[in-house]
């Protein structure tokens, strides 16, 4: 009876088939994940290419290398070439290059070809991510908190108003006049915010007013102005994971981002010197990277836990090892780590850009063009209103300080990269917050040498005053 039942074809078809398809299962996944890495492998050749060519002709016109990552990524993605482009863009396989050059090269198939697709997607948008939280730890590893209190309120006047006067007016103009829905126009006044401090820095050491009463209040409100930035965007980020843009909720997270950012420093000053010993006593390498690079990791995930965002969490952990000891060899440690993973979030900036949205030939792009320029018109005006915030000081440059306060660079790419991974842009709004963060990147430095002369030539005229 049983050797009846083993041979009958229910019993047969109900094993042999069994182990067959599960050896058959096995090998697929086993080839496609080997072709999963090989396209993820084909995508960081082609990101690293793009964002090494596009950052040294950059630098070699005095631009910052940034801006040529993004440009790089335009080229490379759905923009241009193609070669990188991500499933939640509305790309399908047939629209990657990589995809295509797999098929011809490999044994994948049509059929699998989207599977893999959308996988290399999914872990390239995994490193984007962990790009932008090693980039804002880093942020907050170059940040001096002692500096922030000696700014004085001159700086600190600037650096409110600077926040305030773009976002307010950036969002009532998106959502009043155009309509915008008022998540994507939050999140666009927010880009709206930020400050690149290392752009102007550079234009004021050139013109030899680095140590100026202008330089110092510009730098200063651009040390603060990030700090309120990455509350502002963890705050935004957080709306758009609740969905709700309810005045009691913006409060909670306003007063949530604000009272992790102090508990965490606070709390820090207790275990830097902790985690600063336990480094001195390791002996394997390294010890103070990884060490560090945990507790920027568990404070990310703890920003998280309680609906913020896991830049804030890497940023204060960048402000509480920067008051230690190790603070020089840790920021020397940390830039190979940030050279492999920031590229990829400013180029995956760049290849998610459909800058086609804004041709000026077809009638339904002219709304975001309409966009960019209604973004950089605020985007001027907000900073340089902030420039006239000081009052009692007709010594002072007031322009000259709104004007340094203009450029956007790698901190308004951060709120377009967060914004595009959420979903909570729109591709107009998106292109339209791009073209802004480039264009006020390019005319800020020589709007300052004009308006701010160099040391020599101040040097001259006041002696010819005093003659």
């Amino acid at each position: 009876m049983i050797f009846d039942q083993l041979i009958s074809r229910s019993v047969i078809t109900d094993i042999i088939p069994f182990s067959l398809l599960a050896t058959a299962e096995e090998e697929t996944a086993q080839a496609d994940g080997s072709l999963i890495l090989a396209s993820v492998l084909l995508s960081l050749v082609a990101i690293y290419i793009a964002s090494k060519i596009g950052g040294e002709l950059c630098s070699r016109i005095n631009l910052p290398p940034v801006l040529g990552e993004l440009v790089g990524g335009v080229v490379i993605g759905v923009s241009v070439l193609g070669l990188l482009v991500f499933p939640e863009t509305g790309a399908t396989a047939e629209d990657s290059l990589i995809m295509t050059f797999l098929e011809k090269t490999t044994d994948l198939e049509p059929g699998t070809a989207e599977a893999v697709f959308e996988a290399q997607g999914e872990v390239i948008t995994i490193l984007s991510e962990l790009g932008v939280v090693i980039l804002l730890f880093e942020i907050g590893l170059e940040s001096d908190l002692k500096e922030l209190l000696r700014v004085g309120p001159q700086a600190a006047a600037v650096a409110v108003t600077g926040v305030i006067a773009p976002f307010v007016g950036g969002t009532a103009g998106l959502y009043y006049g155009f309509g915008v829905p008022a998540i994507p126009a939050v999140f666009a006044g927010a880009a709206l915010t930020a400050t690149s401090i290392g752009i102007t820095a550079k234009v004021l050491a050139e013109l030899g007013r680095l140590n100026s009463k202008e330089g110092q209040i510009i730098i200063g409100a651009a040390v603060i102005d990030d700090v309120l930035g990455i509350i502002v965007l963890a705050v935004v980020a957080s709306l758009i994971k609740t969905g709700n843009i309810e005045v009691s909720n913006i409060i909670y997270l306003v007063v949530s981002a604000g009272a992790f950012l102090v508990g965490t420093i606070l709390v820090g000053r207790f275990i830097s010197p902790f985690l600063v010993g336990m480094v001195n006593e390791m002996k394997t390498r390294g010890e103070l990277l990884l060490t560090s690079l945990v507790f920027a990791f568990a404070l990310a995930y703890i920003a998280t836990a309680i609906n913020l965002e896991a830049i804030l969490g890497a940023f204060a952990a960048g402000l509480v090892l920067a008051e230690t000891e190790k603070r020089k060899e840790l920021e020397e440690q940390v830039v190979p780590v940030a050279d492999i993973l920031v590229p990829v979030f400013f180029v995956c900036v760049g290849a998610r850009t459909d800058l086609g949205v804004l041709n000026p030939t077809v009638p339904s792009n002219r709304e975001g063009l309409i966009l960019a320029a209604f973004l950089i018109v605020v985007a001027i005006i907000g900073k340089i209103i902030a420039g006239f915030t000081i009052f009692g000081r007709p010594d002072i440059n007031k322009l000259a300080i709104g004007v340094g306060m203009i450029p956007r660079g790698e901190v308004g790419l951060v709120f377009a990269g967060v914004g595009s991974a959420s979903g909570a842009l729109s591709p107009a709004t998106e292109a339209a917050i791009i073209v802004m963060v480039i264009l006020t990147t390019f005319v800020a430095p020589p709007f300052l040498r004009v308006v701010l002369p160099e040391a020599a030539e101040t040097e001259a005229e006041t002696s010819k005053q005093e003659g």
